[in-house]
């Protein structure tokens, strides 16, 4: 998993269809009692306003991913000393990588970085970082990770509320199906947005009808970009540690070892 988990308490109040509806089915650790919770989530999910057939094409014949679960368990690389997170992440060779995108898609990078003030140098890290520059996604049906995820007890709160705004994002026709693939946890795109977050911050910046954060790099740099500017981010600040804009990167990931190698590549992709 590229991300750590944004902290429940930041989402849930996104969806006011999702705050205590789909709580009423119960969670479950292991794959007994998915099947009757599934039926039970469909059923909430078409109450709350989803259409009966998206939820049927997102659910219908939906398994426990027993894998998704263990992942959840077991992540550790977070857990890792700056200097081997580093080693392991963002090496010299992906920093050359990231200049050559820096330049490559400059003038696109340059109009966000205008808009939103958002420097194309933070932007190109987190890129780099969530997918090697949109080079691997992940490729789990969102539908799969996120129903076992809402119905395990330990995040279930947290996951469900993802799982409806993954429907949400469907019934908008915001993204296809089949195409909402991610990493385990239900991250979408080239810079891992949870499925609440894309309904609230991302944008179509292509101006082609909508935000598309899997094929569009236009959209994936102002989408990262709106994100930390409704998080505070102040226009054209340092972003090193200890500053104000780095403590909003703290939005992007909890974890210090990832706000700091963000801190640093983007750093030295400015030299």
């Amino acid at each position: 998993m590229r991300k750590v988990l944004i902290a429940a308490g930041l989402v849930c109040s996104l969806l006011s269809l999702s705050s205590g509806v789909a709580m009423a089915a119960r969670c479950g650790n292991n794959a007994a009692g998915f099947p009757r919770w599934l039926e039970d989530f469909k059923r909430e999910a078409v109450a709350a306003g989803i259409s009966k057939r998206t939820v049927s094409s997102a659910l219908d014949g939906m398994a426990y991913n027993s894998k998704v679960i263990r992942l959840d368990r077991n992540q550790k690389s977070f857990k890792l000393s700056f200097e081997k997170f580093l080693a392991r992440r963002a090496p010299p060779s992906t920093i050359a990588i990231g200049k050559r995108r820096l330049k490559q898609h400059w003038n696109t990078l340059d109009r966000v970085e205008r808009k939103y003030g958002v420097q194309k140098e933070v932007i190109v890290s987190i890129w780099g970082l969530e997918s090697g520059f949109g080079g691997f996604m992940g490729n789990i049906p969102v539908f799969s990770s996120l129903s076992s995820l809402a119905y395990d007890c330990r995040r279930s709160k947290f996951f469900t509320n993802e799982l409806m705004s993954a429907l949400q994002i469907a019934d908008r026709g915001y993204m296809r199906i089949p195409e909402m693939k991610g990493a385990w946890a239900g991250e979408i795109g080239q810079t891992q947005f949870l499925a609440s977050s894309y309904l609230r911050f991302a944008v179509d910046f292509d101006g082609d009808g909508r935000p598309n954060l899997i094929r569009s790099p236009a959209d994936v740099f102002a989408s990262t970009a709106n994100f930390l500017r409704q998080h505070g981010w102040q226009k054209g600040g340092d972003w090193s540690p200890g500053t104000h804009n780095y403590g909003v990167l703290k939005d992007w990931n909890r974890a210090e070892v990832y706000r700091k190698t963000i801190a640093y590549f983007a750093s030295q992709l400015r030299q």
